[in-house]
């Protein structure tokens, strides 16, 4: 099967032929480069009219060139998400080479293209997805014949928020290489500052990852701050990447904690940046995880990507009439039916029971995502040492802030929703030097591994208790909820159950005290969506969660 596919979502008109037999790609591009700020919708659209007749003019040229008049099988086109006058034009070239061919048309989802070009070029077979991209950024996983989201920004994508920054110190578009020259530009000249062992100070931004999630508004504005305040441009480039890509390594490797996953695929534009690659492969490394990447050609907006998942979408039956194939450009990737693959959810370690999928491996809750987590002693007397070790990814100061502060953090927060009534274990030492904990060893497993309408129900009672107390627990997924699926709950002395089973909340290190009711609802969708992401059968989990 070969595919014509084409591409123009934003700022590249892009067409390309996939030859599935050969897996050959061909891509011819030609970018939108605005004179001055920002991508202007009306000038891309402009763009798109004129560059999207000429790139595939010549790919459909080779086409016929290399296998005839009837060289192309299906025709696939990017649908969304993006930006609505740029869609538009693509979606009539598509429908009018679709008709005049007389080929199935298919209509791909952009964001789902980025994951599915890496899984395919990488082999992996189940991967978790970072989707870093202008104006989008995403964690999926596929999960019951959908893309689930895991995580995504509450705000701007990844490459906007450093575009606002380039533009604000009247760089022109694209900004992202920029940036990373900058970057790279201070880290030469100051010894040491490439994240390894550097002493060189790191401007104080805004650093904010919620359970999966992630905002860049406000390092955005810090940065801009930061240049009217005269701090040197190269500086601040560098701060701006060690935090915004710290945040998508840390939230990364949370998706893979959470779902027992060990496989990670980067895709979107912002993927061409070699520092977050960079990160992101340490921190697999260090966690025994496979990385991949594409080449540069799949991560920018490109046709490629698209025609490679349109010729998966066209053998599966899944293409779409012309009468119905009207462009979304708020095409979000959960809404897509994936028909062209199947198998087992990437929440491979997730619940067990009527709800859940697979058991858990039980080493698995020795490793989170930030911490390592030893159990000492027997019986009653069974405490859990968690250290919150080093991230060789993080700038060291960084690193050392985020520690000690979600240390000190989870320790009070622990102990003072406790005193609130909400249960907690306690809390028996502090050791900040080394980031460690000792607690009290409470319930038998993670809540993942026993995925049940009790303890759901449970979870909403306590955080309920805990909002009315003004305190956010920052991260409540079902990885931070410790369960005794055997009925035992707290016990007396004499080993005697006092008390019925009970749903513990553990690791309160993104938590904080506010009164505000957004960031309240924050907690209920991170916890919802951890039970969106791995249950087989969510909807009553989650009802009972809200009732």
């Amino acid at each position: 099967m070969r595919v014509l596919g084409i591409e123009g979502t934003a700022w590249c008109a892009s067409a390309a032929l996939y030859d599935a037999e050969t897996d050959s790609v061909l891509i011819e591009s030609d970018a939108y480069e605005p004179d001055s700020g920002g991508i202007h919708p009306r000038e891309a659209a402009e763009h798109m009219s004129e560059a999207i007749p000429e790139v595939v003019d010549r790919v459909l040229a080779v086409a016929e060139d290399e296998h005839g008049p009837d060289a192309i099988d299906a025709v696939a086109f990017s649908r969304g998400p993006g930006l609505g006058p740029c869609l538009r034009i693509v979606g009539t070239a598509a429908r009018s080479l679709a008709g005049t061919l007389d080929v199935p048309l298919v209509g791909v989802n952009h964001m789902v293209a980025h994951l599915e070009i890496g899984r395919h070029r990488s082999g992996f077979d189940n991967p978790v997805c970072l989707n870093a991209s202008g104006a989008n950024a995403h964690l999926l996983g596929y999960h019951d014949g959908r893309y689930r989201v895991l995580g995504e920004t509450m705000d701007a994508g990844v490459g906007n928020a450093i575009d606002k920054f380039t533009r604000h110190v009247g760089w022109s578009h694209p900004g992202g290489p920029k940036v990373e020259a900058a970057a790279a530009e201070f880290a030469g000249t100051d010894p040491g500052a490439d994240g390894g062992d550097s002493t060189a100070d790191l401007l104080d931004l805004p650093y904010v990852v919620k359970g999966m999630d992630f905002s860049f508004s406000g390092i955005s504005s810090a940065a801009n701050d930061a240049a009217d305040d005269g701090v040197p441009v190269e500086e601040i480039c560098f701060s701006l990447q060690e935090h915004a890509f710290a945040m998508l390594t840390e939230v990364s490797e949370r998706a893979l904690s959470l779902t027992g996953a060990d496989e990670l695929v980067l895709g979107g534009g912002v993927a061409q940046n070699d520092r977050l690659r960079e990160m992101l492969a340490a921190m697999c490394e260090a966690r025994g995880a496979d990385f991949h990447a594409p080449e540069p050609r799949f991560l920018r907006d490109n046709a490629g990507m698209i025609a490679v998942l349109g010729a998966k979408m066209a053998a599966a039956g899944d293409t779409v009439a012309i009468s119905e194939s009207a462009v979304d450009p708020n095409f979000r990737p959960d809404q897509v039916p994936v028909t062209w693959r199947d198998g087992e959810s990437v929440a491979r370690g997730g619940g067990g029971g009527a709800s859940g999928g697979a058991a858990r491996d039980p080493d698995a809750d020795r490793r989170g995502a930030e911490a390592t987590v030893t159990v000492a002693g027997s019986g009653e007397d069974r405490r859990v040492i968690k250290r919150r070790v080093p991230k060789s990814y993080r700038h060291p100061d960084l690193d050392r802030t985020l520690r000690r502060d979600r240390t000190v953090a989870e320790a009070r927060l622990t102990s003072e929703a406790r005193r609130a009534g909400v249960p907690t274990p306690l809390v028996d030492d502090v050791d900040l030097a080394s980031a460690t904990l000792t607690l009290q060893y409470v319930g038998d497993c993670d809540l993942a591994a026993a995925l049940d309408e009790r303890w759901t129900e449970a979870v909403g009672r306590h955080l309920a208790r805990l909002h009315g107390a003004g305190i956010v627990h920052g991260d409540p997924t079902t990885r931070n909820v410790r369960v005794s699926p055997d009925g035992v709950g707290r016990r007396r002395g004499n080993g005697e159950s006092d008390a019925p089973p009970e749903a513990y909340l553990i690791d309160f290190g993104l938590g904080y005290h506010t009164g505000h009711v957004e960031d309240h609802a924050m907690d209920l969708h991170v916890f919802e969506g951890s039970i969106r992401a791995t249950a087989t059968d969510p909807d009553p989990l989650i009802a009972a969660f809200e009732a």
